[in-house]
């Protein structure tokens, strides 16, 4: 499922409140400032801080 592009608008960074970018496979939102990666599991975000995987663990 395609991620809505109003909901990318709205969308921010729970931790720094910045703006957060979709992933290449669409599979997550990207925090470049925080250099998080919050996933997308079964088409809904995951916003939890907690649950934010560190950007470098994403590369293929």
């Amino acid at each position: 499922m395609p991620i809505d592009k109003e909901l990318l608008e709205i969308l921010a960074c729970p931790k720094c409140k910045g703006d957060l970018v979709l992933t290449e496979k669409e599979d997550g939102f990207i925090c470049y400032k925080c250099k998080l990666v919050y996933p997308i599991i079964d088409d809904i975000p995951v916003m939890l801080i907690d649950e934010a995987k560190p950007l470098e663990e994403q590369s293929d």
